[in-house]
């Protein structure tokens, strides 16, 4: 049996073409593939291979294929004829000549055609033809503009274009006809010249008679003008709507459009930098005339006498003649006219004139401002009190007295004063507030600045000095308001804490501290967290000692009232309001309530707790368990009782009976009304039914504010759960049918809006079936075979997975032989490269050797010479 012949390797052939010897002798031209291991069975086919001969015959056959492509790049070795009909299968070998020649005679006369300019051809210009333009003797003069522009006389074309030969052979023509001598050039053109200034001087004697005409008839009609001013009657005239048509739309929208209001530029909106500096220097010129009216300049404070202004006057400050005359006045139903009066009326004069220097100073002194002196003097008409008008209205009617006391102590124009005038106007002035304060650096100073004013001025005073002092006007001025709002804050504590507590100055003083608060939200955040602090050690420190603590006192209450009006309370967490809210809990958890004086304390922390979480409807217990215990404190029977009594109270005691009353006869003459805040500190009663009145207010404050808690906690899940013990106290423990029907009111809405609470959650119970297991699902198995390897169960799996193989084994080859050929591209372009530089080289070198060469052979010429 005869084996199959086995296709030869690479290296079978070069073994063959070369000698063992040589192979021998190189070894590097053989790689041999070591195997780790034989395995039986098993082909090899690249056991051992030769990669020099395999490079340089890739590198031949790209020679012969890329390097050949990449030389004839761009290069055109084809000849195409493009005859007319040489590829046309179609038509004759005789109809293509023709063709041919006449096209070619076309190409031909068109060329020709282009510059030649035939007797025949009629040439224009813009249109008109230069024949019949030439027809029009009139001669286009530059200092003229004739009416005709644009057409130029034949003579002046004639002896303009083409250098006025023409012109001379016409005129030589008709000169020879005429007689025996022709004219010269030089005479043909002064004849020219002589005939176009005869033209001109002629239109400009037409023009003046023109405009004498017009003179003339401007002046007739002149005198006619008046005979035509009178017009006819409607009646007489005939109706102008028959005549005029009727506009369209179009157009009357277009009038309206024309007539509509155009917009108009706005003022320059000033920042708030601006604005502090205008209101400061305002302020500034106002002390200085209050200081002025204190020592009594009656002169330099009395307005200026009013002065005529003409129509004409562009008030641009121009002066063309000083203006004598005085304005007009009455003084005592006698006329002030200024000459030929009495001795009185010079003297009042002389005060004008006083008056009137006195006003200049006051227009230099205004003069000498920064910014806004428009702004200023128009503030200043109404005796420049409109600085209270940005302050709160409680100081306005204080404000507008003194307005009308300045202007009734205020000098009119021309007329002087005397000098029980002047010490009022002086007393007067010693009386008003300055304008003017500098920021106090201590609470004693700021102390001193606001003692001895009522509260209206002691705002008006804050208010100066927060503008005097804005922060825009200085670098330190933001520091001196910081330390403003914390002497504030201080000093209402101080108010709060005097005897009797001076809460309508409090009142008064907060929106001065709510408008630096907001100005410096850091310096108020601090200040009060540190009053918070104060009184939670404080507080910490008495239980510690004592055992109970007392409940804050006024001045604390004040402050957390003042954090809720400066902080939002609807935070989740607030470096602020958070600790005030935990103050108050606190309070209401471990101060002990003793008296009727701390059931009013424990009430008016209820309802700023209340505002607290008002927004938020966060749940507050000790909020509830407070007010269950002012309730517990109102039931007289504590023997059997169905709920829980939290501390601070006690189911019995000392202290348990606060809210009973002594008389049932007390309830028909008490009226209902609020708490007031003062009884928090001090609380004076007097017999037992001021007693009874007092337990009954705080009984319905209390009662208020449960139906309050009712409708904030409404819909929380637990509402029932935690209402359960108010509903079991009013409902079996509390009775009141003695009590004043507004509290059987409230009693009767609380209960009925507990009971009305929607329940919206089941009990908890056991599911009756097993809960239904998940379905389990089968994994799925697949054969693995070929040692590792994933192959497909079915045949056309196998065939697709086999496909998948091949084409990234040829993309792969593919990939290595690209980059192969840009190699050898790149190394056949860098060897082109070198190969012109070298040359370029060599031929450099060439031509400055010839030079040197022709350099050396002239200098030695030359030495030759010498």
């Amino acid at each position: 049996m005869v084996k199959p012949q086995q296709k030869r390797s690479v290296a079978d052939k070069v073994r063959k073409s070369k000698t063992s010897a040589d192979i021998k002798n190189n070894p590097f031209e053989v790689k041999i593939n070591r195997k780790k291991f034989e395995v039986l069975g098993r082909k090899t086919k690249h056991d051992v291979g030769l990669p020099g001969v395999s490079r340089s015959k890739a590198i031949n056959k790209r020679k012969e294929t890329l390097l050949k492509e990449h030389k004839n790049k761009h290069k055109a070795n084809k000849f195409i004829d493009r005859r007319f009909g040489e590829y046309d299968t179609k038509m004759a070998p005789e109809d293509k000549i023709l063709q041919r020649f006449s096209m070619e005679r076309q190409r031909l006369h068109d060329k020709k055609d282009l510059f030649n300019l035939n007797e025949e051809e009629e040439l224009t210009h813009y249109g008109q033809s230069l024949a019949e333009m030439e027809k029009f003797n009139d001669l286009m003069d530059s200092d003229s503009e004739p009416e005709e522009k644009g057409l130029l006389s034949a003579e002046l074309t004639a002896s303009h274009f083409g250098g006025g030969g023409g012109l001379l052979r016409r005129k030589s023509g008709e000169d020879k006809g005429e007689g025996p001598r022709a004219k010269s050039r030089q005479e043909l053109i002064e004849e020219l010249i002589h005939k176009s200034k005869q033209q001109k001087r002629e239109r400009q004697v037409q023009k003046e008679e023109t405009f004498e005409l017009t003179e003339k008839l401007d002046k007739d009609w002149k005198s006619i003008q008046t005979l035509l001013a009178n017009k006819t009657p409607k009646a007489q005239r005939e109706d102008p709507q028959q005549d005029k048509p009727k506009l369209d739309e179009y157009d009357v929208m277009v009038r309206e459009l024309g007539f509509e209001m155009k917009a108009q530029p706005s003022e320059k909106l000033k920042t708030p930098e601006e604005l502090a500096r205008e209101e400061r220097q305002r302020l500034q010129r106002l002390e200085a005339d209050r200081l002025r009216r204190m020592r009594g300049d009656v002169g330099e404070s009395a307005p200026k006498a009013p002065v005529h202004l003409s129509a004409d006057d562009l008030n641009d400050g121009f002066i063309l003649d000083k203006d004598d005359k005085t304005a007009l006045a009455y003084k005592d139903g006698k006329w002030l006219s200024g000459e030929g009066e009495d001795a009185g009326d010079e003297g009042d004069d002389e005060g004008e004139g006083e008056e009137d220097e006195s006003g200049e100073e006051e227009e230099e002194e205004e003069g000498e401002g920064d910014d806004g002196g428009d702004d200023d003097d128009d503030a200043e008409e109404d005796d420049s009190h409109s600085d209270l008008d940005s302050e709160q209205e409680s100081g306005g009617e204080e404000e507008n007295e003194e307005e009308e006391e300045e202007d009734e102590g205020g000098t009119t124009p021309g007329v002087s004063l005397s000098e029980e005038e002047v010490k009022a106007q002086q007393e007067a002035a010693k009386a008003e507030l300055p304008y003017t304060f500098a920021a106090p650096e201590n609470y004693g100073e700021f102390q001193a600045l606001l003692q001895g004013h009522s509260p209206d001025h002691q705002c008006v005073i804050l208010a100066r000095t927060q503008k005097c002092n804005h922060q825009s006007l200085a670098v330190g001025n933001k520091l001196k308001l910081q330390k403003l709002f914390g002497f504030l804050l201080e000093y209402m504590g101080d108010l709060a804490s005097s005897s009797p507590p001076e809460l309508t100055t409090i009142d008064k003083l907060i929106p001065q501290l709510y408008d630096m608060g907001q100005m410096f939200p850091g310096a108020a955040s601090k200040a009060l967290r540190s009053a918070l602090a104060d009184g939670s050690h404080a507080m910490e420190e008495e239980l510690e000692g004592a055992g109970r603590a007392a409940f804050p006192a006024l001045d604390m209450l004040v402050y957390l009232k003042v954090v809720a009006l400066l902080f939002p309370t609807s935070d989740y967490r607030h470096p602020v309001t958070t600790p005030a809210l935990l103050f108050i809990c606190q309070s209401l958890s471990k101060c002990a309530v003793t008296s009727l004086q701390d059931v009013t304390s424990g009430l008016v922390l209820c309802c700023l707790a209340l505002e607290y979480v008002s927004l938020s409807k966060r749940f507050l217990p000790e909020l509830l368990n407070f007010l269950c215990g002012i309730l517990h404190l109102a039931v007289p029977d504590k023997t059997s009782i169905g709920y829980s009594v939290v501390p601070p109270f006690r189911p019995a005691g000392k202290h348990s009976d606060l809210l009973l009353l002594s008389s049932p006869q007390s309830s028909s003459t008490w009226t209902n009304h609020t708490l007031p805040l003062a009884m928090t500190q001090h609380l004076e009663l007097t017999d037992h039914l001021h007693r009874d009145h007092h337990r009954m207010t705080c009984l319905s404050t209390c009662l208020d504010l449960l139906k309050h808690c009712c409708l904030l906690y409404k819909d929380s899940h637990s509402f029932t759960a935690v209402f359960q013990p108010i509903q079991t106290l009013l409902s079996k423990h509390l009775p009141l049918q003695t009590h004043p029907e507004v509290l059987q009111e409230l009693k009767t809405e609380i209960l009925a809006a507990i009971e009305s609470a929607p329940r919206s959650h089941n009990p908890l119970v056991f599911e009756k079936q097993k809960p239904i297991p998940l379905r389990m699902f089968t994994p799925k198995i697949v054969e693995v075979l070929d040692y590792g390897k994933r192959r497909g169960n079915t045949k056309e799996q196998k065939e697709s997975e086999r496909t998948k193989h091949k084409y990234k084994k040829e993309f792969k080859g593919a990939l290595r032989e690209i980059r192969k050929d840009n190699r050898f591209m790149a190394r056949e372009k860098l060897q082109e490269t070198m190969s012109r530089d070298s040359e370029r080289k060599r031929k450099v070198k060439e031509l400055f050797g010839s030079l040197g060469t022709q350099e050396g052979e002239w200098k030695a010429l030359r030495r030759r010479k010498k």
